[in-house]
C-alpha cells in the first residue's frame, strides 16, 4: 500500500517519515546522533589500526562526506572521551566481558567504547537507547554475531553505571 501524503505539522525542519506495516513510523534519514556515532566508530577504529594522532584521525573524519550532518558536539564528546578514558572504559567493560580487552575486534572495541561512554556521561541518552544504539553500530559495522556479543557486555554494565534508571525499567530483575 503506498503511503499517503500526510498534512503539513508545524515541526518544520524535522526529518521525513514514513509508516512501516503494522509498526510505528520512522524516520527516512539517519538522525545527526545516529550519524556522530558512525563517524566516532569510525575515528576510533582508525585511533586503534594506525595509532595516529586523535587530532590527525579527527582532521580526517571532519573531512568525510556527510560529516556537516552529524552531531558534532555529540561526535566531539565520544571520539576524544573515548580516548583520553580508553583505560577506565575497558575497566569497567573488562567484568563482562569473556575474554581479554586485546582480543576484541577494533569495531567490537569501539563499540564497547561507545556505549560505555555513553552509559557513563551522556545522561541525556536513556540507557536503552546507548544499548540499542551501539547495538545497531555493531550490526553496520561489526562481525557476523559482534552484535549479540555488545548487547550482553552493556546490558550487564547498565546496572553498575546507572542503577536507579535501570531498576525503574527492569523492577522485577536483578
Amino acid at each position: 500500500m503506498p503511503d499517503t501524503p500526510k498534512p503539513a505539522t508545524p515541526l518544520e525542519g524535522r526529518p521525513a517519515r514514513k509508516t512501516t506495516a503494522g509498526g510505528p513510523p520512522r524516520d527516512r534519514a539517519k538522525s545527526s546522533r545516529r550519524r556522530a556515532r558512525e563517524f566516532a566508530l569510525q575515528g576510533l577504529y582508525e585511533w586503534q589500526i594506525n595509532t595516529r594522532e586523535a587530532s590527525s584521525v579527527d582532521a580526517h573524519i571532519r573531512e568525510l562526506e556527510e560529516f556537516t550532518k552529524c552531531d558534532r558536539a555529540h561526535y566531539d564528546a565520544l571520539l576524544n572521551g573515548c580516548i583520553d578514558q580508553r583505560a577506565q572504559l575497558d575497566e569497567a567493560l573488562l567484568k563482562f566481558l569473556d575474554r581479554p580487552v586485546d582480543e576484541l575486534s577494533p569495531v567490537e572495541h569501539a563499540v564497547l567504547w561507545i556505549g560505555a561512554y555513553e552509559l557513563m556521561h551522556c545522561l541525556d541518552v536513556p540507557y536503552k537507547v546507548a544499548i540499542n544504539e551501539a547495538v545497531e553500530l555493531a550490526k553496520s559495522f561489526g562481525g557476523t554475531d559482534g552484535h549479540k556479543f555488545v548487547n550482553g557486555v552493556l546490558d550487564h554494565l547498565a546496572p553498575s553505571i546507572r542503577p536507579d534508571e535501570v531498576k525503574v525499567a527492569r523492577p522485577s530483575h536483578r
